[in-house]
This record gives C-alpha cells, structure tokens and sequence, in this order.
C-alpha cells in the first residue's frame, strides 16, 4: 500500500468565510473520489484543525500499490479537484510512503 498525506495553508489574502467554504469544497471534492479512482482505498480530508496547528486541511490517503499512486495522479477527476485545490492554497507540504 501507498500513504499520501499532504498539509496546506490556505491563501492569506482569502477571508475567514472564503477559506472556511473553499476547505468545504476541498474536502467534499477531494473525499468524493473515492470509488472513482481505481485502487484508492480511502481518503478523508480534516478542515477542523486544533488551533495549536500551523496547517488549514490534512488530507490522509491510502492506495492498493505504487501503480494506483500514478494513476491517482493523471485521473481526470483527482487533476480537477487538485486544480481547484491548488488555486486556493500558498502552501503545501506533502509525505508519500509504502505501507
């Protein structure tokens, strides 16, 4: 099994009520591919952070293997729910690793 875990910081300049629906969005976009993307066995996204944390949303993920992994990547869904992702965060720290 594949893990990817990344962190974000959402953009400064958006207002806590922006960056309250864009994690929203984030989260409900990023959770729905599960069942879309072959070999992704689950994904939850956390946009509830504890405020002892320096992050906006975690998402944790875990895949049957390496191949799933790439084809995570490419899949059409996956690219346009990242691409909405990527125009509302500054920041992302990212952890890959075999389970």
């Amino acid at each position: 099994m594949v893990k990817h875990i990344l962190l974000w910081q959402l953009k400064d300049e958006l207002s806590a009520e922006e960056k309250k629906a864009a994690a929203e969005k984030c989260k409900r976009d990023l959770e729905a591919l599960v069942g879309v993307v072959p070999g992704l066995i689950s994904l939850k996204v956390v946009i509830d952070p504890i405020p002892s944390s320096n992050v906006d949303m975690m998402l944790d993920s875990t895949l049957e293997d390496q191949a799933a992994y790439d084809g995570y990547k490419v899949h059409p869904v996956h690219v346009a729910a990242a691409n909405y992702v990527r125009s509302v965060v500054k920041s992302r720290t990212c952890m890959d690793y075999e389970a």
